[in-house]
């Protein structure tokens, strides 16, 4: 199948999504976790029936400490987010828990002030920025050589126009997981963002290379070069995609509810990124290089 002569319907495909990945964001937002805007934590397993959400409820209501939110988890585990609760006041809540329902066993418990949480947001935004600026500059640099008919610092930035689309769609997902699914985002969800775009950036960088390679010793157009070096590179990408996809799931399957989030943001994430490097990436280099013969 011919890659560039469709770049308009790969085109299409992608500014779809994006577009309704944008509207998610823009109109659920992402459902930041304590990480990230402050509050405790706590995760338990009840031995035998679980008590429903409205029980629960009612239960931490007579501690006064504010909104609770309880969320069930799998078949016998609940998660409860809240404020931020001293030592004292966490075992006080666990003892009432486990005098209340019998034996409960306790999962997690993670409490971080809403300062630090607001210092990780803030740190977050910069390092993904800064990230981005590294790598659109690297690539320049690697591609100097190569300036016709495209210059080396376009493959920069289509590099990271890959990224974004590699990056904006997982969080698309996971603003409507958010909303509906009440799923929230913390360090792990921004772990898996830098791991999509390490993934995302070396495949679209094993597809430019090969186009460097095509350009000095190939006489067709730039169009055939670029159709060449995809067909070229395209079972190579395919075939990790495909391998790290079979991980990635047997993870989100067969792992711990604690890593299901993340294992999903990386599978849509490899996923948009092996899309993006072969049908998105490439294809913009002839794009690009017809706007400027104009």
């Amino acid at each position: 199948m011919k890659i560039v002569p469709l770049r308009k319907i790969w085109y299409m495909i992608s500014g779809v999504t994006i577009l309704a990945s944008i509207i998610s964001i823009g109109f659920f937002g992402l459902k930041l976790g304590i990480d990230f805007t402050g509050g405790s934590l706590l995760t338990v397993r009840f031995a035998g029936e679980r008590p429903t959400v409205e029980t629960l409820g009612a239960t931490f209501s007579a501690f006064e400490i504010g909104d609770v939110t309880v969320q069930p988890v799998g078949q016998t585990d609940v998660s409860m987010r809240m404020t931020t609760l001293t030592e004292e006041k966490h075992q006080e809540i666990l003892a009432s828990v486990r005098e209340q329902y019998g034996e409960v066993e306790e999962l997690q418990f993670t409490s971080i002030g809403p300062s630090i949480g607001k210092e990780l947001r803030t740190k977050s935004i910069y390092a993904l920025a800064l990230i981005l600026l590294a790598i659109m500059a690297y690539v320049a640099w690697a591609f100097r050589k190569v300036s016709a008919p495209v210059e080396s610092w376009k493959y920069g930035l289509l590099t990271i126009v890959a990224a974004f689309h590699d990056v904006v769609i997982p969080m698309g997902l996971f603003a409507i997981l958010g909303y509906f699914y009440g799923v929230e985002i913390g360090t792990p969800f921004i772990a898996a963002v830098l791991t999509i775009l390490g993934y995302s950036i070396n495949d679209t960088i094993v597809v430019f290379d090969r186009v460097r390679e095509n350009l000095r010793r190939s006489g067709g157009s730039f169009s055939e070069i670029i159709e060449d070096s995809v067909q070229q590179t395209l079972l190579r990408s395919l075939n990790t995609s495909f391998t790290t996809l079979l991980a990635l799931f047997a993870v989100y399957f067969f792992g711990g509810e604690s890593i299901k989030e993340f294992a999903l943001a990386l599978i849509v994430g490899i996923a948009t990124g092996t899309y993006s490097s072969i049908f998105i990436a490439s294809p913009l280099l002839v794009t690009v290089n017809n706007w400027k013969k104009r």
